[in-house]
């Protein structure tokens, strides 16, 4: 006998929510839309081709918007690896209330992996550069007196008041897309950061239309994309760059931007449902790499084995 179940999918301004309620599972989807930027990972990632990529209009002074996300309850089976992906954490899939992913649970899938390493023992206690240059307000600097209590602000403290005082920076990692700024724009140099994710990024002035800014207006990296005074194109500071394709998603003209992902920083997993999701993420060049590469470590994982056995 089919155990009923009840499906789910309500929507607002700010937040879409899919459900499948059985009678001791509860699935739930949840896509923040004011953390989601419209970009291409999800859609691209998604098994089961569930999610779209909806462009809207123009505002009334001319600017690009970021597409919209849509997810098509029938087709979503509540798998996680949206979730996973998404560079910005938009989406969060749940089992029961807790966040647990059945692909990562099983090891058919990895999770993301955002290096950002900060030494704060190190940190001038008068220093917020990297909180004030965070696009994404993701970075949060306090400080602690020797006694430990926790201080949320210290301008009005004398300079004999802030001598002893520990710098707290705390760095939003499941909403961080690792793009670097903070990195860059540290003073001191304290901040390391490894990109989740990898690639080329090119944009084509003699197919970009002339006065077309739409890329610039949903790039939601500051500096990352510009417009040059010189030729008055848009242009591309790729250090920045996250490789989200929320740019390319509103590009007008399909040649005149070029993006292409050619490594993600993962977790280690042997799973051909990875591979299929790269294979959709990625060119097939890298795809080729990769496959090459996990192909290596397969083989001497095996040699290490055979010699293990003979040692022993």
């Amino acid at each position: 006998m089919c155990l009923p179940l009840k499906t789910l999918k309500r929507e607002d301004a700010e937040t879409l929510t899919l459900e499948w309620i059985l009678h001791v599972k509860h699935y739930k989807l949840t896509l923040n839309r004011k953390l989601c930027v419209g970009c291409e990972i999800c859609s691209l990632a998604c098994p089961k081709e569930a999610i779209k990529l909806v462009k809207q209009l123009k505002t009334v002074d001319g600017k690009a918007q970021r597409a919209r996300v849509d997810i098509a309850l029938e087709k979503c089976n509540f798998c996680g690896i949206c979730d996973i992906l998404c560079p910005y954490g938009a989406i969060k899939v749940t089992l029961n209330g807790e966040h647990v992913l059945n692909v990562v649970e099983k090891e058919s899938f990895p999770t993301l992996v955002r290096d950002i390493q900060v030494d704060t023992t190190r940190c001038p206690v008068d220093c917020v550069e990297c909180e004030k240059t965070c696009p994404l307000n993701l970075i949060h600097v306090s400080w602690q007196t020797p006694d430990g209590k926790v201080l949320e602000d210290i301008s009005s403290l004398s300079d004999k008041m802030r001598e002893g005082l520990k710098v707290n920076v705390s760095v939003d990692k499941e909403l961080c897309p690792c793009c670097r700024i903070c990195e860059f724009k540290c003073p001191e140099g304290l901040i390391r950061v490894r990109k989740a994710f990898y690639g080329v990024i090119r944009i084509h002035p003699e197919k970009c239309p002339e006065g077309c800014r739409d890329c610039l207006d949903v790039c939601p990296i500051t500096g990352t994309l510009y417009l040059s005074e010189a030729d008055k194109k848009v242009h591309v500071n790729e250090l920045f760059c996250v490789y989200c394709g929320a740019c390319k998603v509103v590009c007008p003209v399909s040649e005149a931007l070029e993006l292409r992902r050619t490594k993600i920083m993962h977790t280690p997993v042997r799973s051909g449902a990875w591979n299929k999701a790269f294979e959709r993420l990625a060119s097939p060049l890298e795809i080729t790499k990769e496959l090459k590469a996990k192909g290596s470590l397969k083989a001497l994982d095996s040699v290490e084995r055979r010699f293990v056995r003979r040692v022993t």
